[in-house]
């Protein structure tokens, strides 16, 4: 898999009518590009980031205002989320627009829409660590309304054991946020170019 991962970035050969940018617009490539921008700052803020309910609003406040470059590096994280989001979506219309997700991408079609629930659920869990009155409430919104879904209560429980803003409640949500899920996000990822390059002779679609 890794290999043609190298090998869907580096190819040997490409054709001219693949190079135009109305092709695929690049929204795969923009989106994996700003995933890796996110991947480098949140490292960059797990630093300064304490995950405890006392302490994870001030730590906000001190990377903001006492290091250096800090707040500079926490808006690029969350700037770099909102694009993440933006292109994934337009990415998705431009599959559906051109019918990229047809027999024999369907597969890859699956794993792009898990992709895109595994980004969502990243944003969501992120949201509630800078723990200000803004993601206590969206966090609780969130979480009382995954309670109405099947097993939603069972879901509840293993997120939310506590209380939101609790202790283990923000731990769970620390560690989905900063190793769980990116993790996932990646290894979805490889399997979508994977996927890509398996399907390769079926290219053009457009």
């Amino acid at each position: 898999m890794f290999r043609d991962f190298v090998k869907h970035l580096f190819p040997r050969v490409v054709l001219k009518r693949n190079l135009r940018f109305t092709y695929t617009l690049c929204l795969g490539g923009l989106a994996f590009t700003v995933l890796l921008v996110l991947l480098v700052s949140g490292s960059l803020l797990l630093f300064h980031y304490e995950p405890a309910p006392d302490r994870a609003y001030a730590s906000i406040l001190v990377l903001e205002r006492d290091v250096w470059g800090g707040i500079y590096i926490r808006n690029l994280h969350r700037l770099s989320s909102h694009l993440f989001f933006a292109f994934i979506f337009m990415h998705t219309v431009r599959v559906l627009l051109t019918g990229a997700y047809q027999r024999p991408r369907q597969l890859n079609w699956v794993i792009g829409c898990g992709l895109m629930a595994l980004a969502i659920f990243a944003g969501y869990t992120g949201y509630l660590l800078p723990m200000d009155q803004l993601a206590f409430w969206a966090t609780q919104t969130g979480t009382e309304l995954l309670r109405t879904l099947p097993c939603g209560d069972s879901l509840y429980g293993i997120l939310v054991p506590d209380q939101v803003g609790g202790h283990l409640s923000l731990l769970r949500f620390y560690i989905l946020h900063i190793t769980i899920l990116p993790l996932a996000i990646l290894g979805f990822s490889g399997l979508h170019f994977y996927r890509v390059r398996k399907n390769r002779g079926v290219l053009p679609y457009l």
